[in-house]
């Protein structure tokens, strides 16, 4: 790069403003809105023609999208992960904690036709959602005593589980046409005491984006 570009770059990125911070990195697209809503939380959308590691012969996923605060920001995923290939997204911010998305496919739980259009409560209860997930998202089984909190709400036609487990994890997920998506967001004692509002909003925050 000669002198002159790098002084550019330098330029725009003192200009640039400071909000959820997005990769060009293999199988990443841009996904961030550009300007905060009321609240000041960010909007990722999952773009269309996103790549993912879901294996040949996989439909289109569908797409979702949740809140995000300004800090955050996408790290890239490795099917060497807990949840391998099932992982579509990873953020993170060192200050308050982590967040992944998993896409699964309904298969895991229920035989349904290829093209199916399945919702989570035709799948399974939230005991039994939370439980076969557990594993791979968190790394270790799920105790009874673990849940502190586990609702069931309905949200533009589809029904939504969601969980606070211990230590400091929330959980929510739902299911439309063949696949299960999970939204789980972890934080240590530090980053919870000081993020948990911004967490929380997060959680409750994923929604399933329907074409017009």
């Amino acid at each position: 790069m000669s002198a002159s570009l790098a002084s550019a770059a330098v330029m725009l990125l003192k200009d640039t403003p400071a909000y959820a911070v997005q990769g060009y990195t293999a199988g990443r697209i841009p996904g961030v809105t550009k300007t905060p809503d009321a609240e000041g939380f960010y909007t990722y959308t999952r773009p269309e023609g996103k790549q993912g590691g879901h294996g040949v012969g996989w439909s289109e996923l569908p797409r979702y999208a949740f809140k995000i605060p300004s800090g955050w920001s996408e790290t890239a995923v490795s099917i060497a992960d807990l949840g391998g290939t099932e992982i579509d997204l990873r953020y993170t911010n060192p200050e308050e904690g982590g967040l992944e998305v998993v896409v699964a496919p309904v298969m895991r739980f229920k035989d349904i036709e290829f093209n199916a259009n399945v919702k989570i409560e035709e799948i399974a209860p939230p005991e039994r959602i939370i439980s076969g997930f557990a594993l791979e998202i968190f790394g270790a089984p799920l105790q009874e005593e673990d849940v502190l909190q586990q609702e069931v709400e309905s949200k533009d036609g589809l029904t939504y589980y969601s969980w606070e487990l211990k230590p400091h994890r929330l959980v929510t997920a739902t299911a439309v046409k063949n696949r299960l998506i999970l939204l789980s967001i972890t934080a240590n004692a530090r980053q919870w005491r000081k993020s948990q509002d911004h967490l929380k909003h997060m959680w409750k925050s994923l929604s399933i984006v329907t074409r017009t």
